[in-house]
């Protein structure tokens, strides 16, 4: 799978490139990371990428220009053009269904990252990118959000992780075993500051065991669920 993030702060996403599992799996050629910096296309001797908005209003509009000239070079790169994805609130939710259909059906994602007050509505009319959010708040820019789509994209490219099931079996999957809370898990020592790993865990008896972590998962995902709700 590959990702290029177009972005006007490219030393974010190449400061992320070295995280672990990602790094490995651009090292392993199981992913591909490249960063394309707005700048590169600005064509007056400051380099700027951004103006005022008509009618008025605070902040600064990244312009229609830079982004343009940008996506059109970077979708001439590679062996195939990639779908151009806008992280904006006002986008898609990203779910783990989300991601998965990411990876299922977008080899090549162009994550274009805003900054200021955002961009040019232009820039959504005619270039028609796929829009996600991360939920309902709002943050400083998009490289964040498009770190977030990466790590949670490369997770379930197949041979990135060493063991195959812990991408299958995580919380709100829709892969076999997944749609639910993860059950509780528990390492050495049996008993830290009087917290007990639960006797099943410890007992040898694989059947009980499973039985419990489906009980725990259900309970976990109905007390998140009732959360939610009140919450909503």
């Amino acid at each position: 799978m590959r990702f290029d993030v177009l972005t006007l702060f490219p030393a974010m996403i190449e400061a992320y490139r070295s995280q672990a599992i990602l790094a490995k799996a651009i090292e392993r050629d199981f992913v591909a990371l490249e960063t394309w910096d707005f700048r590169d296309w600005a064509t007056d001797r400051h380099k700027s990428v951004d103006d005022r908005p008509f009618g008025g209003g605070p902040g600064m509009l990244i312009s229609c220009g830079p982004v343009y000239e940008c996506v059109e070079h970077v979708q001439s790169q590679g062996e195939q053009p990639g779908t151009l994805v806008m992280l904006t609130p006002q986008g898609r939710r990203l779910t783990q269904s989300v991601v998965e259909e990411l990876v299922a059906e977008h080899p090549r994602l162009l994550l274009l990252c805003g900054r200021y007050e955002g961009f040019d509505e232009r820039i959504r009319q005619g270039l028609q990118p796929l829009e996600l959010s991360l939920g309902d708040f709002v943050l400083n820019g998009g490289e964040v959000a498009a770190m977030a789509v990466i790590d949670a994209c490369v997770r379930l490219v197949p041979g990135v992780l060493g063991d195959e099931t812990s991408a299958k079996y995580e919380s709100f999957g829709t892969l076999e075993g997944g749609g639910a809370i993860e059950h509780p898990q528990y390492t050495r020592p049996r008993d830290f500051r009087g917290m007990t790993v639960p006797e099943v865990l410890t007992s040898g008896d694989h059947a009980a065991i499973a039985a419990w972590q489906a009980e725990q998962s259900r309970l976990r995902t109905e007390e998140v669920r009732r959360l939610h709700a009140d919450a909503g």
